[in-house]
């Protein structure tokens, strides 16, 4: 009662801050178009120069929101409705506007973006895909250009001087996974002119709940060169592509595994997908030593063997072609699970796509090291301001609010839903299902209703494409093999007698709009052939009908063989399907208490993802800490015009580490090692002790040495000392981050020593990132000392050449 009071409440001052900005739109409706952008640019100049940027923000709301009705009416001949002022009201001040589909988002993310792009720092509109960022730019940002703003848009492929012109607009819209690979990058580059964004200040993140939640499941990675692994992995996939599935006699437990309780097991390996692992029987290890040649599988020495096998194991057992991913053009594409669309450029991290790559027979990539991450969770909450609109958020207002310390704030409709939702449908098999929908697909056509059907898969797209074939029904579909021509297959999806097959529609961005004979038949008629995961995801697909007071119908038809319910229901209701008069003729699941059980299945899947989501940014907590002190030194570098006291510091740092790590009599060895330098002097006594500032002397003498080094000018030395301290900075990240995976595969069975995994990987973390530290130091000097110009004619630094000529001019 309580939330609803507060949503309440907020409503009421919403609804009075659109009013007024109503009222002060009709005042301004004649006024001439310069006259709109000198007003834009005068509360420009008042948020500049206000000492408290919020407090302006506030007190030019109104001014601005009228503005900008204006202008959408003048530039793309819309004017914002009532609730979508309101919902812009949310907007600016850093909340979720759950809006339904159709209620015009994107003119609503208008009003707040124009307005924090006032204040001279960058206004960003995220959007889940480059298509809708370059349509939204080129539409509603014509409204901003029209009052005078600059409006960027970043697309894939755009080269380094287009992306930083985008980012240096007043306004840019760009996909999520584009903005957060830039971010990565800028905090990769050797030269601070090779930076592209200035900033994360505002941001409206479109289909909010789809990038801020399902997406948090898959962080961003930038990886380096990698080695080639082609033949390894078509070795291992010839051998466990023989390999046979087995059963257990009792459900895989860790905690039983560890004190031995007897299982029995056949074949050679055991799938448990619920929890997305495959592990090997004992039959299935013999086959595979046999296959390979190899003594002992466990042994160390067979590390990358093991690797190889569990990566190929889970290709073959748990990732399926046309579900999560397609082949095109002899390449593997991943699908995403949200939207149904392909992702350019991104492949399964840690050896699985090349294993994937291997079970499909296309040509093998190189598998690439991780040189930087984050998870979209801990670089969102990077913004001062962040903000977001979804038709779906209020089911997960409460992991946004713990996650993000995001409101959810509900938009009312333009104009009363009168969409029905008829309740759910249940079939014992998959074939009865399918049967199902066609015939109500024939029923709806003879009224001559649109119909969309939404599955969650390519595979169930092909399936139901196929069923509709037979009975000669005339349809298209969307999926990811035919993603390139969603906008125009989307666009026919409301005529009159059209059936359109789509898989997982959130995150489309284009309405599907009624002819008239389809508005007088009834409307759309959705039909969900699958329930997905998440709640969220079918009220999306839902959520296409109904748009704008449109009549329509959504229903959904499931069977006791969907992946959700084999998983997480099957045992439980599968008794109550064999009882007598529990199905009808049909198929049809009768029962209701199955029928009340299924119900909660949902929930349940909620409350796992959720947890596993909770456990990653647990973990990436502890990584981002050591991420924003490494890339904060790495900025603190680029920013100094001469990091010489750095470079002294970390000579410093480096020779007292191995004065306090190795045995007094190798000191001179190991600070020959380091540096190239031979130490004349004596550095201990008779009875091998060190003399007092022995280390000092070192310091002192390497710095000399340093001071000796020639350059051509003092730029050359600035830029070659720079960058020495960079490599050393990233190669050791690289080192960390690898450490850090292999930690947090390690500490998950601390819990059976009465530990909290979280706690083990915290304290294990810490260690190596002193650990990580010396290594920085050290790798820095001895970068310094060993490329220097009267060492050596050529060499690398970075990947890049610096070239040396007369051995002491060097080119950077």
């Amino acid at each position: 009662m309580m939330k609803v009071n507060r949503q309440t409440a907020w409503l009421a001052h919403a609804r009075k801050i659109a009013e007024r900005v109503a009222s002060k739109r009709d005042e301004m409706s004649d006024l001439g178009d310069d006259e709109l952008r000198a007003r834009i640019q005068a509360s420009a100049d008042r948020i500049k120069s206000a000492s408290d940027e919020g407090k302006a923000l506030d007190l030019e709301l109104v001014d601005v929101y009228a503005t900008v009705c204006v202008a959408a009416k003048r530039a793309i001949g819309l004017s914002p409705y009532d609730v979508q002022i309101i919902g812009a009201v949310a907007l600016h001040e850093g909340a979720i506007a759950e809006a339904k589909t159709g209620e015009g988002k994107s003119l609503m993310a208008a009003m707040p973006s124009i307005l924090h792009a006032l204040t001279g720092r960058g206004s960003h509109v995220v959007t889940v895909n480059p298509y809708l960022a370059e349509r939204d730019s080129e539409n509603i940002g014509s409204i901003a250009r029209f009052l005078g703003l600059t409006v960027g848009c970043v697309l894939p492929g755009m080269g380094n001087v287009t992306r930083r012109d985008a980012y240096a607009c007043d306004i840019t819209y760009v996909s999520n996974t584009e903005l957060g690979f830039d971010w990565l990058r800028d905090n990769m580059v050797v030269d601070a002119r090779q930076m592209v964004q200035r900033g994360l200040v505002y941001a409206i993140v479109d289909e909010a709940d789809s990038i801020l939640i399902d997406e948090a499941k898959t962080p961003l990675i930038i990886s380096g060169m990698g080695k080639d692994v082609s033949l390894l992995c078509e070795r291992i996939d010839a051998v466990v592509s023989k390999l046979e599935k087995g059963t257990e006699s009792r459900p895989f437990n860790r905690a039983e595994a560890m004190i031995g309780v007897e299982r029995v097991e056949t074949g050679d390996y055991i799938v448990h997908e619920r929890e997305r692992n495959v592990i090997l029987t004992s039959q299935g290890i013999a086959k595979i030593e046999a296959a390979l040649g190899i003594e002992n599988y466990a042994d160390a020495k067979n590390r990358s063997i093991q690797h190889a096998v569990e990566q190929s194991l889970q290709a073959h057992a748990l990732f399926r072609r046309d579900k999560d991913y397609i082949v095109r053009g002899g390449k593997v594409l991943l699908v995403d699970q949200n939207t149904g669309r392909t992702m350019e450029g991104r492949q399964y991290s840690d050896g699985l796509h090349q294993a994937i790559e291997a079970k499909e027979h296309v040509a093998v990539s190189s598998v690439n090291e991780t040189i930087g991450t984050t998870s979209y969770q801990n670089f969102f909450r990077k913004y001062e301001v962040l903000s977001g609109m979804t038709g779906t958020a209020w089911t997960e207002h409460s992991e946004l609010w713990d996650t993000y310390r995001l409101r959810v704030r509900v938009i009312p409709t333009n104009r009363p839903m009168i969409r029905v939702d008829e309740p759910d449908r249940l079939y014992d098999t998959a074939a009865h299902k399918h049967e199902a929908v066609v015939k109500r697909i024939q029923e709806a056509l003879e009224k001559g209703r649109p119909v969309l059907v939404g599955t969650a898969s390519v595979e169930e797209s092909e399936v139901v494409s196929g069923y509709l074939r037979r009975a000669g029904i005339e349809h298209q579909v969307l999926s990811a093999k035919q993603d390139e021509h969603e906008a125009e297959v989307v666009a026919k999806a409301g005529i009159h007698g059209t059936v359109t097959v789509a898989t997982n529609m959130a995150g489309r961005g284009t309405d599907i709009v009624l002819d008239d004979e389809a508005r007088k038949a009834g409307g759309l008629l959705v039909i969900g052939c699958e329930k997905h995961e998440d709640e969220r995801i079918d009220n999306q697909l839902r959520g296409r009908s109904g748009r704008q007071g449109d009549p329509g119908t959504s229903a959904f038809y499931i069977s006791m063989e969907d992946r959700v319910m084999r998983l997480y229901g099957a045992q439980r209701f599968a008794k109550g399907v064999r009882m007598a008069g529990a199905t009808d003729e049909t198929g049809r699941v009768v029962l209701r208490s199955v029928m009340r059980a299924i119900r909660t299945v949902q929930k349940r899947v909620a409350l796992d993802n959720w947890a596993m989501r909770r456990d990653t940014l647990a973990y990436d907590d502890i990584n981002d800490a050591q991420r924003e002190r490494i890339y904060a030194e790495r900025r603190a570098i680029l920013a100094k015009e001469d990091v010489t006291e750095q470079m002294r510091y970390a000579m410093a740092h480096a020779i007292k580490h191995i004065a306090r790590t190795v045995k007094p009599d190798e000191l001179g060895g190991a600070f020959e090692a380091l540096t190239g330098i031979k130490f004349e002097h004596r550095l201990c006594d008779e009875k091998g002790r060190l003399y007092n500032g022995a280390d000092d002397m070192l310091v002192l003498e390497a710095e000399k040495a340093a001071k000796a080094m020639e350059f051509t000018d003092d730029d050359i030395r600035k830029s070659y000392t720079r960058r020495c301290l960079l490599v050393a900075i990233d190669s050791a990240w690289a080192e960390q981050l690898r450490a850090l995976e292999f930690c947090r595969n390690a500490v998950g069975y601390s819990g059976y020593g009465q530990m909290d995994p979280k706690a083990a990987y915290g304290i294990e973390a810490y260690d190596l990132y002193g650990r990580m530290l010396d290594m920085v130091y050290a790798a820095a000097v001895f970068t310094f000392f060993a490329q220097r110009p009267d060492r050596k004619a050529e060499t690398t630094v970075d990947g890049m050449d610096v070239k040396l000529k007369s051995g002491k001019d060097m080119v950077v």
